[in-house]
């Protein structure tokens, strides 16, 4: 189950709050390349210090295997 749209319309980048997509595995801020894994298939990580740089994430095609 995605993490829901609503929630994602309203969510922003914690670092440099700009506007945030859903990208397979992760939520992506483009502004400041960074990916925030998607945990459990609906529990989106925002923190900061656990975020992928997005050339990483790129190289996974968007994937991980984070458990929580």
């Amino acid at each position: 189950m995605p993490v829901p749209k609503d929630l994602i319309k309203i969510m922003a980048c914690p670092k440099c709050k700009s506007d945030i997509e859903e990208k397979d595995m992760f939520i992506i801020c483009k502004k400041c390349k960074l990916a925030y894994p998607i945990l459990d298939n609906d529990i989106p990580n925002m923190l900061i210090d656990d975020a992928w740089i997005l050339k990483d994430a790129e190289k996974t095609k968007f994937k991980h295997e984070i458990k929580i």
